[in-house]
């Protein structure tokens, strides 16, 4: 890498699946070790998404995850506990795709994530680029350039005050794109574990009209129900990032176990 040249973190091949109107799809990573991150990768996926909130990995788990998703083309999507700047800030320096901030209900909480995620004036990011400036091997010019666009910042609309205050959110620049969360939206209307109760379909269409007419995108974070990843396709949702690393270990154990047991018998 040339001093000046921009550290690839692969957002770009997510960019421009949306932008040619073709699905960019994920999975998501909860367990610590970076091989697994690296496998997914090798599936083909354009996105991993790395779980700190629910996950079982700590800062220095996330910071080898990203290295292990970007050696394999992936791009990898980094979910934070909370819509915190001290939390957020280390993983920015990282150099991941996106930052995803969750549990957002309000304008002035999606206000906080995007300045928590920009330079001043722009901002409240303290300055102390590591990797995600090549250690120095960029230009401080040519970062700060990059940095204005990037990582993405994705807030996650997971409540129902969010989905009634989402005509606003999606208007504040710096915002580039929004993902659902089911789950706790369902649990935000006493809904919880009932994603497909017509009270909770109905706000999830509503989200995904709003983003539609405001031409702007939306992602989904879900299982791998046959039936849900149709409504989304029928929603033109942009992204998809379903099921998980525990997931796929589960199944695949249970099915060669199944296997072996129908042929003993």
């Amino acid at each position: 890498m040339k001093k000046g040249d921009s550290v690839n973190n692969n957002l770009s091949k997510v960019k421009q699946k949306i932008n040619k109107k073709q699905l960019a799809v994920g999975t998501h990573v909860v367990l610590s070790e970076p091989i697994i991150s690296e496998i997914l990768c090798s599936c083909g996926f354009d996105i991993i998404w790395l779980d700190w909130e629910h996950g079982a990995m700590d800062r220095k788990d996330i910071n080898l995850h990203i290295m292990a998703v970007l050696s394999k083309g992936g791009a990898p999507f980094v979910r934070v506990p909370w819509n915190d700047p001290v939390l957020i800030k280390p993983i920015l320096e990282m150099g991941p795709a996106s930052i995803i901030v969750p549990f957002i209900k309000t304008v002035e909480d999606a206000k906080l994530a995007v300045a928590s995620c920009k330079y001043p004036p722009r901002g409240i990011r303290g300055f102390g680029p590591c990797r995600c400036m090549d250690y120095g091997g960029m230009s401080v010019e040519d970062y700060l350039e990059k940095s204005k666009d990037e990582p993405w910042v994705i807030l996650q609309i997971e409540h129902i005050e969010a989905v009634n205050n989402l005509k606003e959110i999606i208007k504040i620049e710096g915002i580039d794109t929004i993902v659902v969360g089911p789950n706790d939206l369902a649990a935000s209307v006493g809904l919880l574990g009932k994603t497909r109760h017509k009270d909770v379909t109905k706000l999830m269409d509503r989200i995904a009209e709003i983003c539609n007419e405001a031409n702007f995108p939306f992602g989904i974070s879900m299982g791998a129900n046959m039936e849900d990843i149709v409504d989304w396709l029928n929603r033109k949702a942009s992204w998809i990032v379903l099921e998980k690393d525990v997931s796929f270990l589960y199944q695949g154990g249970k099915n060669i176990l199944n296997l072996i047991k129908d042929l003993s018998h």
